[in-house]
Order: C-alpha cells, then structure tokens, then sequence
C-alpha cells in the first residue's frame, strides 16, 4: 500500500462527516517552518489558503501552540480560529481580544515574571539567548546562538535555578521554558476543548515533544468516550524525537507534508 493511500484512507471519516470533525494543528514546524529566530516564524500563503477551506468544511478547526495564543493568531494570520495557547494554560476565542487563562497557571505568574527578571540579562544578551515572555511562562531559546553550546549551557543553569525555586522547567527544540508547577501541556488544552464540542473524530498535526501530549489527550478522549476516531499525525525533522515515530498513527515530512494532508481534507 503506499503512503498516499494509507492517507486517504486515515481521513476517510473526516472527509465522510466533516461538521462532526475536528482538525487540530501544531503551529511552529507543523504549519510554519522553524526559522532561526522564532518572533520571524510565519505561516506560507499558500498553506493559509488551505487553512480557510478547511475552516469552512469542518465543525471544529484550532491550532494548539506553545506560543502565547495571541502570537499563535498573528504568525497563521486567521483571526476565526481558536488558538489553545501557552501549551494549553489560554484559549483565544473565534474574534475575542483576549484569552481565556486557567486561574491556577495565572496564579503562578508573578513568581515565573519576578524568577526571569532575576536572571542575567547582560550574560543572555552576550550569548544571544532570547527571551520570550509568554505571560504564564518563559522560554528561553538559544537557536543560532554564535556559541550554541555555551549558550546551552547557560541556559540549563537556568533550568537547575528554576527546579530550586519550585518551578517546572520544560524542554524543547532549542528551548527552554520555564513553567509554573502545575499540569500544563497540549492534551490537557486539547480534552477541555473537545470534551463537549460534539464532535465525533479528531485528528492532530504536531512535530514535537509537546506534541505527544496531544496525542495522549486525544487517547483520553477515546477511552471517556468523547471521541469515535483519533488520528495521530507526525511531522518529521532532524530534530524531532524519536518518540513521535512510535506514538504517530501517520507521519509526513515537514511543514510541506501538512500541506498534502491538508488538501487531501478538501478533497471532493
């Protein structure tokens, strides 16, 4: 069988009942290519074209990000969709001008703000570690460093503080977050989303360690009953983890094999 039938048959119940469907989307390395500094991360035109059709074929359409789900709007350009943001901790409504944020992660983000501002910024500067402020959290990205390694390990000097002071450090592709001590992943945001959207099948499009949480949320909702069919879907990249290939029902390459997916959901 090849990989193109394979697909074809995965979204045969998508396609076959899109209003009961719901297709959920990673942002960065899924729908947008990794580029060297993340505040240049966009969409291609091309894949938002594809996006609107599917909005306008299928009941549920949301992208699930790492991002600030204000960030998340503003690099997919889509103002109808629902943005899950923060890795799940905000949701962003079709045409609201703020998120929604979960009061316990929001209770934490004094202490993650005040943790951030007592790192040395003249130290990070040097290095070109970058911070981004996502509110709830912070990640601190050392991609295209001049020394990537000894920026790396400036920030897992970073990661030790935050486990010392009671915080949760997570990582990524080139990234640290730090995070309030509190559950805060993809699934969790995916299940409170779907659980009662009324929708019978979902799949998920995502490339990265976050990622397989969303694929365990949408198992959840399997076995709550919630869900009649989940589909995993995963992006292949050099630096993805090697988990995503056990956990994935399918797998594409990069950023141009969502866009095959995606256009075989708007198949006739």
């Amino acid at each position: 069988m090849t990989a193109a039938a394979t697909l074809v048959e995965a979204l045969a119940p998508f396609r076959a009942d899109p209003a009961r469907s719901a297709i959920l989307l990673d942002v960065d390395g899924t729908l947008a290519p990794i580029v060297r500094h993340a505040s240049d991360a966009h969409v291609p035109e091309a894949t938002r074209a594809l996006l609107i059709g599917i909005e306008r074929r299928y009941g549920t359409v949301a992208c699930v990000s790492g991002r600030r789900a204000s960030d998340a709007r503003r690099i997919v350009s889509i103002g109808s969709f629902t943005y899950v943001g923060s890795h799940g901790a905000e949701v962003l409504r079709s045409g609201a001008m703020e998120p929604a944020v979960d009061p316990e992660v929001a209770s934490w983000t004094p202490r993650v703000q005040a943790f951030t501002a007592a790192q040395s910024a003249e130290s990070l500067h040097r290095l070109r570690v970058r911070v981004e402020d996502k509110g709830v959290m912070t990640a601190f990205h050392w991609r295209g460093a001049p020394d990537e390694a000894a920026a790396e390990t400036a920030v897992r000097a970073i990661a030790e503080r935050a486990q010392e002071e009671g915080l949760a450090p997570h990582w990524g592709r080139k990234v640290l977050e730090v995070r309030p001590p509190v559950r805060i992943d993809k699934g969790v945001g995916l299940v409170a989303l779907l659980r009662d959207a009324g929708v019978d099948q979902a799949l998920y499009i995502g490339d990265d360690n976050t990622d397989l949480d969303a694929f365990r949320g949408l198992d959840e909702l399997v076995e709550a009953g919630k869900l009649n069919t989940a589909l995993r879907i995963g992006v292949r990249s050099d630096e993805g983890p090697s988990e995503l290939a056990d956990a994935a029902d399918l797998l594409v390459d990069g950023p141009a094999g969502v866009r095959a997916v995606l256009e075989a959901l708007l198949e006739a």
